[in-house]
């Protein structure tokens, strides 16, 4: 509940604050789709949802606040099945700063924020009794990010670093609402 009092507020902050920016509208709102390569040898690929409102505080740099969910699945074994979901959420600020101000934007930033991992182990045993688990667990972490926008059209990379050894590497894709030329 206090996280998402926290949110609300800072995007109403973001809402009611005046820009500095000449060139683009002060507020958008990103939408991305990303796969994910995690460090584990046990998970495979994965699949992410970012929504990130951002403040443009000038034409080169904006703040904003980045949710994100990253799930992943792995399946093994030879006679008992293991199948182990994983999914982690995070809530972070961010900040980034935009090379260029014409065409194709280039940017690079980061964000420190709260990561939360939630993992479904299911597998069967030699008595072929199912057994499910649902840890949790939360942690700080934190992500540099690089990419690009072009029109409304949004392209990025970033590597998500958490204490709990859940990082992992995003290639992102998507579009965003606002924050084109006044």
């Amino acid at each position: 509940m206090k996280s998402l009092l926290f949110i609300l507020f800072a995007v109403g902050c973001m809402l009611t604050a005046k820009s500095q920016s000449l060139t683009y509208k002060t507020f958008k709102i990103d939408f991305q789709l990303g796969y994910t390569f995690s460090e584990h040898q046990n998970t495979g690929a994965g699949a992410s949802f970012t929504v990130e409102p951002h403040y443009s505080l000038n034409d080169a740099f904006a703040i904003g606040l980045r949710l994100e969910d990253e799930g992943q699945a792995y399946v093994s074994g030879d006679h008992f099945y293991n199948l182990k979901l994983s999914w982690l959420s995070s809530y972070c600020a961010t900040g980034e700063y935009y090379l260029s101000n014409s065409g194709i934007r280039f940017f690079v930033g980061g964000g420190l924020g709260f990561f939360t991992r939630t993992s479904l182990n299911y597998f069967t045993s030699e008595t072929d009794v199912p057994t499910a688990t649902l840890p949790s667990l939360n942690t700080l972490g934190l992500f540099p990010e690089a990419g690009f926008e072009f029109k409304h059209f949004r392209l990025s990379a970033d590597y998500d670093i958490t204490a709990n050894s859940s990082s992992y590497l995003a290639f992102k894709a998507g579009f965003f609402f606002g924050g084109g030329h006044k």
